[in-house]
């Protein structure tokens, strides 16, 4: 029987780590899918928020965060446990002491914890592409990293209020991509829309990506990873029904991605008479993020189906947030807002265990815990250093005002 649990145990927890390498691997795929999407003299810049906000989503998780995310107490609580640190390693005598319920390294739990992070953060960064000070995108990122996000993360994840509610949410269609959506938002509403982007008439001017050939890797990279952000969530996979649930989480989240994408380029056609490739990578991935809430329990069927109403509101919730100038030049509040709050409804229904009306009251405290705080700090940000480049410097492009680097030296930029 020892045997038996310290095999489960390796097992259980190699599964882990190779589920956040997968998830780790988002973050590339944020960072090709934003620097193709961005005009070409903003390109350095948005590879340099990317690169280095997953460094200080490490450190502050490994600072603060993950205690406050994952205290070891307070169930039912809307108040964390404020402290430092990631604890202490599992001992084999207390693993073995706990008969199989200690079945994974509590390092691996921080290491596939803070990838969410990141990605969380990774969302922030395409919606204040091309007009945001570099040092005012990685300052927020501090305190949502460390605060922000671990806080609303403890009220689901870490047994806290939400979860004792009876709100579902299985791997994060709103603890990691809403929250993230939501504090884009916020910033976005503080920065206003990029210099040209609507006309006085009302009218919205398009201001094309420089590489889609990037964009559409980029996709790709996140879909492969979000496997490993779904599948992982299973947290194990060290006998048949464990196994089974995982196989299905990865059948069920490549479908729904299917279905996102074909929902979202028909209706690209039918709206704008042409297939919009920008539209079929969002529709995609706001398939992704729709399913993400329950990928577990519903069939393939339903999970097509959950992915297709996904890609259908997202092409929907782009144009009217350019109907609003809020502009987000790579659909990021959309896909993972507009979408997550979807993916959260539907898990009422595809979820055994789900209830709308918990859903409803984990999106609203969600949004509104993430929304006050984000603008709190933005609006901080913007007293104290400023959070937008110049007039001329947006013109010339963040990749001189804030790296000295063109991503792209040899071409005229656009």
């Amino acid at each position: 029987m020892e045997d038996l649990i310290q095999t489960n145990y390796a097992l259980d927890t190699f599964y882990f780590l190779v589920m956040g390498v997968l998830v780790m691997f988002m973050a590339p795929g944020f960072a090709m899918l934003e620097a193709g999407m961005v005009r070409a003299k903003n390109t350095s810049e948005i590879l340099t928020k990317n690169v280095a906000l997953f460094a200080i989503a490490c450190i502050m998780y490994m600072i603060c965060g993950y205690y406050i995310m994952y205290p070891g107490a307070g169930e039912g609580a809307w108040l964390p446990i404020l402290g430092l640190g990631i604890g202490e390693e599992h001992t084999a005598e207390a693993v073995l002491a706990s008969g199989g319920d200690t079945y994974y390294s509590a390092r691996s739990d921080y290491f596939f914890q803070v990838v969410f992070v990141a990605t969380a953060m990774s969302i922030v960064s395409g919606a204040v592409a091309e007009r945001m000070k570099l040092w005012a995108f990685l300052a927020f990122a501090v305190v949502m990293t460390g605060f922000i996000y671990p806080v609303q993360g403890f009220w689901k994840w870490g047994g806290g209020a939400l979860d004792a509610l009876g709100f579902v949410d299985f791997a994060g269609s709103g603890v990691v991509h809403m929250c993230g959506a939501t504090a884009a938002l916020a910033g976005v509403l503080l920065l206003g829309p990029r210099s040209g982007k609507y006309g006085a008439d009302g009218r919205v001017n398009a201001l094309p990506g420089a590489n889609m050939p990037l964009a559409t890797l980029g996709m790709f990279i996140l879909w492969f990873g979000w496997f490993g952000f779904n599948g992982g969530s299973e947290l194990k996979v060290s006998n048949v029904d464990e196994a089974n649930a995982v196989a299905q989480v990865f059948v069920n989240t490549n479908i729904a991605a299917c279905g996102g994408l074909v929902a979202a380029l028909i209706l690209a056609r039918l709206l704008f008479g042409k297939a919009d490739l920008t539209m079929a990578l969002n529709g995609a991935l706001a398939g992704l993020v729709s399913i993400t809430a329950s990928p577990l329990t519903g069939s393939i069927y339903a999970s097509v189906l959950v992915g297709a109403v996904g890609g259908v509101i997202v092409v929907f919730s782009i144009t009217m947030l350019d109907k609003l100038k809020i502009d987000d030049p790579v659909g990021a509040i959309s896909v993972h807002g507009t979408a997550g709050i979807w993916g959260l409804l539907a898990a009422a229904f595809t979820d055994p265990e789900g209830s709308l009306g918990a859903q409803v009251i984990g999106i609203m405290v969600i949004f509104a815990w993430t929304f006050i705080t984000s603008l709190i700090v933005w609006y901080a940000l913007k007293k104290a250093m400023g959070i937008r480049i110049s007039e001329e410097e947006e013109y010339t492009g963040a990749d001189l005002a804030e790296t000295g680097i063109e991503a792209y030296p040899e071409f005229v930029q656009a």
